[in-house]
């Protein structure tokens, strides 16, 4: 038997400043293969390339990956300011029908980072452009100098829970974490639940309210040492399982 597809949602890059590419980090290629068990397909994130019909029927469940651009703020009713950052329109049109079409039909998806932010915004919430200048709340920013294993390092605790989805998941109320974003939920979608949060009180694990799929998501990089690690190790597999079944269901 052939492995489930996940289709990750790539990102709108330059290559040397000047070529245009479609990107996914490799380690969210190598969770998805090696720790999900499932077949990674990185998908161009343009509306006038692929349809999200397409896209449902083509994977069987789908990674929201992390992203230096952000949502843009008028997809949630407010105006884009310099703090805001930069933005990527064709991924933010295919990425949130993608997320509203996903829960409906019960297809699994895992947010990751921008992917959590994105989960938040295609369910009507909101989001804050600058988590930093906040009063009380810390620096999620990726440390600006270092090597990848001291940028990706575990950081801060994230508290779910007590007998959340979120703990059933990583068998533990509280876990260690890496962080690396700058915007964060301001407020939450009708039906998105926080199941989890940063000492600072920032919202770090959200789902979705009655949902026929999987559809956690998380602010922090889990796809960084996927295999070793055992928060990243276990939602990967409990995503992977959510896919498989999902396929199975389907045949």
């Amino acid at each position: 038997m052939t492995r489930p597809i996940v289709g990750i949602i790539g990102n709108n890059d330059l290559l040397h400043g000047d070529y245009p590419v479609v990107s996914s980090g490799k380690i969210n290629v190598d969770a998805i293969a090696q720790v999900a068990d499932c077949v990674p397909l990185v998908i161009p994130a343009d509306p006038n390339i692929m349809q999200v019909e397409e896209l449902l029927e083509i994977c069987d469940g789908f990674m929201l990956t992390g992203g230096r651009p952000n949502v843009h703020p008028e997809e949630y009713g407010e105006i884009a300011t310099e703090a805001h950052g930069t933005f990527d329109r064709d991924r933010d049109a295919v990425a949130l029908p993608l997320v509203r079409a996903c829960v409906e039909r019960g297809q699994p998806i895992f947010g990751i980072c921008r992917g959590f932010q994105e989960v938040n915004v295609a369910m009507g919430g909101t989001l804050y452009p600058e988590i930093r200048d906040l009063p009380g709340r810390d620096n999620h920013r990726m440390p600006p100098d270092g090597t990848p294993e001291e940028k990706f390092a575990l950081r801060h605790e994230v508290t779910v829970s007590e007998g959340g989805v979120f703990h059933k998941v990583l068998g533990a109320t509280k876990v260690m974490t890496n962080t690396l974003h700058g915007q964060g939920i301001k407020t939450a979608g009708p039906r998105v639940v926080i199941d989890g949060y940063a000492p600072d009180g920032t919202p770090e694990a959200i789902y979705i309210k009655d949902a026929k799929g999987f559809t956690l998501s998380v602010q922090w990089h889990p796809e960084w040492n996927a295999a070793l690690d055992p928060v990243s190790r276990a939602l990967f597999s409990a995503f992977g399982r959510a896919v498989k079944d999902y396929a199975l269901a389907q045949n």
